[in-house]
């Protein structure tokens, strides 16, 4: 068996071939030839001892790196055609080397990655991800990296399902593997709904105006006999229309567009975390970030008859029933008046279930944070200067309405959140809720006094008094 220096020394004798005709070129004198030398001795000493660690072969990829990047940009400076694969193929055999050795090191794989995927080497890199999740199989951040990769790169729908679908089979308790696979087909239905866009197959589209020619238009022209189907051997463009009128339905009404998987993935995560509202939650604020798409209100519907079913009493279900009406809609929109409506009834119904579990320990933190969230989700809305003064007064009232429960529990001293209340006094800061926010840092004083946090709201409370 070869020892460590005759390893070194055989590894160092493939680059003697690189080193000359780098000199040749003059692209480096023959004393930066003699330190890089040197280094990569140093390194491939170090490799091949006994003792070698993971960070080792890291620092000698960084380096060989950085030796390219001067490279290149030496050639380019010279206007020297040099073989730009020479150096790339002894950073990818480092790389190779260093994933063989340390295999279970994910941060050496995605420093491959990285450089692969840099380089534009598209064939290394699925060898390498095929390599890295043969090793790593339960590693869910690798099966969303790979998913992704093939999305982003490749635009590939195909095989970015089918890591996520992977990815599931051997990590099914990953909750944000189950986000990103939701996310990753909302993505695609807003790619295929934005190209019909484009394209002007939308079935609610405006249709363009028809110029109805005028009967001054029309007697200056010579009139043409009315050519017919079988004279001219085409088919009847009132037949096609009707043909391409009924293709386009289809697509439009096809289940991949109207949610169908979205709400699958949904209902097969759910049954992985039965009673788990928190997942519910996560899933739900990805469907809002695309709430511009015509079904993502069939998924969120979908979504809270669920959580309302499983979990009525729980604070995230709770927080996602009061949010619903306000997905999507913007202050100019028609629709706020009647959503803010739903929303008030909806968190009257909602402090009904909270009441229904008095005495009990989840009471007083289900009230707390459904208020919380409530004043954040409609407090977005008064920083719009667009918005009706109207309905910046209801916005007003149904956020000191929610602020009610929050100050009685604060006023009796059972609120257990302290991160949380001082998120919600800056939140009424914010928003120009002096009066509220004076009430709510003196009653957390009195319950955290020593906290440095509620001390500087407080000064800002004085502050602000001074400026009054």
């Amino acid at each position: 068996m070869a020892g460590a220096s005759d390893k070194a020394r055989y590894y160092l004798e493939q680059s003697v071939p690189e080193l000359q005709e780098l000199i040749r070129k003059q692209i480096f004198t023959k004393d930066e030839v003699s330190s890089i030398a040197k280094k990569r001795s140093d390194f491939e000493h170090k490799l091949n001892a006994r003792g070698s660690s993971a960070s080792d072969y890291a620092r000698y990829a960084e380096y060989e790196m950085n030796l390219d990047a001067l490279r290149r940009t030496r050639a380019r400076r010279l206007g020297i055609k040099a073989a730009s694969h020479t150096g790339q193929r002894r950073i990818f055999f480092v790389l190779d080397r260093a994933t063989q050795k340390f295999h279970g090191d994910t941060s050496l794989w995605m420093l491959y990655l990285r450089f692969a995927r840099k380089e534009k080497a598209n064939k290394k890199v699925a060898q390498i991800i095929t390599s890295m999740l043969r090793l790593h199989p339960a590693s869910p951040e690798l099966w969303v990296y790979a998913a992704n990769y093939a999305w982003e790169e490749r635009a590939d729908i195909t095989e970015s399902r089918g890591y996520m679908q992977r990815g599931l089979r051997f990590c099914n308790r990953s909750k944000r593997l189950w986000s990103d696979y939701l996310k990753l087909e909302m993505l695609y239905i807003a790619k295929i709904s934005a190209r019909r866009q484009i394209l002007g197959l939308n079935s609610n589209s405006p249709q363009k105006e028809l110029i109805q020619p005028s009967e001054d238009f029309d007697k200056d022209l010579i009139k043409l006999p009315r050519a017919t189907t079988e004279a001219t051997g085409l088919e009847n463009t009132a037949a096609s229309s009707a043909r391409s009128t009924n293709e386009e339905s289809k697509i439009v009404s096809s289940p991949a567009l109207a949610g169908a998987i979205p709400i699958a993935i949904f209902d097969a995560a759910t049954k992985e975390f039965p009673e788990d509202p928190t997942l519910g939650t996560a899933l739900f604020d990805v469907v809002t970030q695309f709430s511009e798409l015509s079904c993502s209100k069939r998924i969120l519907e979908h979504m809270v008859q669920y959580l309302m079913a499983t979990t009525p009493t729980g604070a995230a279900t709770l927080t996602c029933y009061i949010r619903q009406p306000l997905v999507g809609l913007v202050a100019a929109s028609t629709l706020l008046p009647r959503a803010l409506i739903d929303v008030v009834d909806r968190f009257e119904l909602a402090m009904q279930k909270v009441d229904s579990l008095k005495g009990s320990p989840e009471e007083v933190r289900t009230r707390e944070v459904v208020s919380q969230q409530t004043i954040k989700c409609l407090g977005t809305y008064l920083e719009f200067p667009e918005l009706d003064s109207d309905i910046r007064a209801v916005l007003t009232a149904m956020i000191k309405n929610a602020w009610d429960h929050c100050f009685q529990l604060l006023k009796t001293r059972s609120s257990r959140s302290k991160n949380e209340t001082i998120a919600l006094l800056r939140i009424l800061h914010h928003h120009g809720f002096e009066d509220l926010m004076q009430q709510g840092v003196t009653l957390a004083l009195a319950m955290w006094p020593d906290d440095p946090q509620l001390m500087t709201i407080n000064s800002q409370v004085g502050a602000l008094k001074l400026h009054h």
